[in-house]
């Protein structure tokens, strides 16, 4: 049977696999539905259309599926929807989407969302990413897989952060950011790509290689973006261990909408 705490309130209408398990004093909502092996700690609210993955560990007193922090939100059924494998650390906050994008906020699976993270509006979030304590996205923004956000690193409103980037701690971001590159600072500035990420997912000395004079292009070579992206597509043609890699970053930069972090 399902694991409730005597003090946690569970609305009769909340769909829970048998083996959830929910701490003291934690509140869930009737439009939440919670898949296996997913562990609720003590005081946890999860409230609103929620749909969350199997094998979650949620600790104390985070708030899932509240409202948006929108003045235009006036109580449309929009969702939360949570995958697989993700650890949520104390006192974060993950919202609702909006109607003024796809009406639903996403977080992938094998995420590790430390202490105080805000998810706010209408975010999607990859897999396999770190969000270190107090990092914060406000809504709208996209996430790819592998990112790294360091603590307090806060995101402007639709920005894109490309997969496998590092964000170093204390940034403030106000455009994209391609895959593979590391930044820092406030205002944000690259600082070359994330080579011991990259070593320690396995990429090959080539294909960091390649990822380098791809970042040489775009910042270095006094290109402009336009021109830097014509000849990302000629390093990707002539490429037979890294064209993936490179057709990621130039289909990237392709659909950046808020200018690239310099």
């Amino acid at each position: 049977m399902t694991m409730i705490h005597p003090t946690a309130i569970v609305d009769s209408k909340a769909e829970l696999d048998d083996s959830v398990e929910v701490g003291a004093y934690s509140i869930i909502g009737p439009n939440v539905k919670i898949g296996a092996r997913t562990k609720i700690g003590p005081h946890v609210v999860i409230d609103g259309h929620t749909t969350i993955g199997c094998d979650n560990t949620f600790f104390q007193f985070s708030s899932i599926g509240g409202a948006p922090q929108d003045k235009k939100y006036a109580g449309e059924q929009t969702r939360l929807e949570i995958g697989d494998r993700n650890l949520v650390r104390e006192f974060c906050t993950f919202n609702l989407g909006t109607t003024q994008d796809e009406g639903v906020t996403r977080i992938g699976s094998d995420n590790w969302l430390l202490a105080y993270v805000h998810i706010a509006h209408d975010c999607v979030v990859g897999n396999n990413t770190i969000f270190s304590n107090n990092a914060s996205l406000a809504g709208h923004v996209h996430v790819g897989d592998w990112v790294i956000l360091s603590g307090f690193a806060a995101v402007h409103q639709f920005c894109k952060i490309g997969d496998h980037a590092f964000v170093g701690m204390n940034t403030s971001l106000t455009q994209d950011v391609p895959p593979f590159v590391l930044l820092s600072g406030n205002p944000a500035s690259a600082h070359g790509i994330n080579i011991e990420g990259l070593k320690r997912r396995g990429f090959s000395r080539e294909q960091i290689g390649a990822l380098r004079n791809a970042y040489k292009l775009i910042y270095k070579s006094g290109l402009t973006l336009e021109e830097a992206k014509t000849e990302l597509a000629k390093a990707e043609a002539d490429s037979s261990h890294s064209a993936i890699q490179l057709r990621l970053m130039r289909e990237f930069l392709d659909s950046a909408t808020r200018g690239i972090v310099r």
